[in-house]
């Protein structure tokens, strides 16, 4: 009663911003929930820097830095553990190594066929998933660039990729090591179109005179924090902290601070 009464009390203003901590304080884990979460004590972030809507490394400085680092240090924080950021270059790798515990929390787009390794936390992020065009290229829609005769780039193990792999009817998907060899697919003339997310392609575009993003999309990647199988007691307080970021700004912060275009938070 007392409490209510303090809260009756409040003038609206100071409620207000009460009520609103309150709605975005994580519940401090367990120690059996921060044993599972981080397991060597430390909370080990897996971040793919061939994907700037996750990642980067800072040519000059060698960081590593991004939407997935900073969301893999607010979750830690919020778990009051020590945090390190491994660094992946190819999405491959990164999911095939969830399956030897070789990190605990990473960022990666919603598929299916990545529920056999991991488990995903509520999406944080939406990107849309479309096509760049080659120089010289026809194709003016999504719908035309699925014709016999085109090959499609993408990344081994790329959301992408498993996507267009379930959906294509009649053209071909080219599949290379990266996000770097796929493009290279396009100036070499092995591909006559690229798939990724819309952010990515428009900064690809800038540096390839002639290269178009089309207007519209194939799908919308959902940008997920994904952990190894087997921790549920750890997904339920990540769902939680995603859930609280998106409510407290922090992953619009986290957008806006790596400037990326076309992103917005997940719903």
């Amino acid at each position: 009663m007392k409490e209510i009464e303090l809260l009756l009390a409040m003038p609206v203003t100071a409620l207000a911003v009460f009520l609103a901590a309150c709605a975005v304080t994580p519940t401090a884990p367990t120690p059996a929930v921060k044993a599972e979460l981080a397991p060597t004590g430390t909370l080990r972030v897996a971040v793919f820097t061939g994907n700037p809507v996750l990642g980067a490394r800072d040519k000059a400085t060698g960081e590593v830095s991004g939407t997935t680092a900073t969301m893999g240090r607010a979750l830690a924080g919020s778990a009051g553990v020590p945090v390190r950021i491994i660094e992946y270059t190819a999405i491959a790798k990164l999911v095939e190594d969830a399956k030897t515990g070789e990190w605990d929390i990473a960022v990666v787009a919603f598929d299916p066929a990545r529920r056999s390794v991991v488990d995903f936390a509520p999406p944080h992020i939406v990107v849309d998933l479309t096509f760049l065009v080659a120089p010289g290229s026809p194709i003016r829609s999504v719908a035309e660039a699925d014709s016999p005769g085109v090959n499609i780039a993408a990344a081994r193990g790329a959301a992408t990729t498993l996507y267009l792999q379930r959906t294509l009817k009649q053209a071909q998907v080219v599949q290379a090591e990266n996000e770097p060899a796929a493009f290279n697919l396009i100036k070499e003339g092995k591909a006559q179109v690229y798939a990724q997310n819309r952010y990515m392609l428009l900064g690809l575009a800038d540096n390839l005179p002639g290269a178009r993003v089309l207007d519209d999309r194939f799908s919308a990647a959902e940008m997920s924090i994904a952990l190894p199988k087997g921790r549920p007691a750890a997904l339920a307080y990540v769902s939680e902290f995603v859930e609280q970021s998106k409510k407290s700004g922090t992953v619009q912060r986290a957008i806006e601070t790596a400037k990326l275009r076309g992103v917005r938070v997940a719903p």
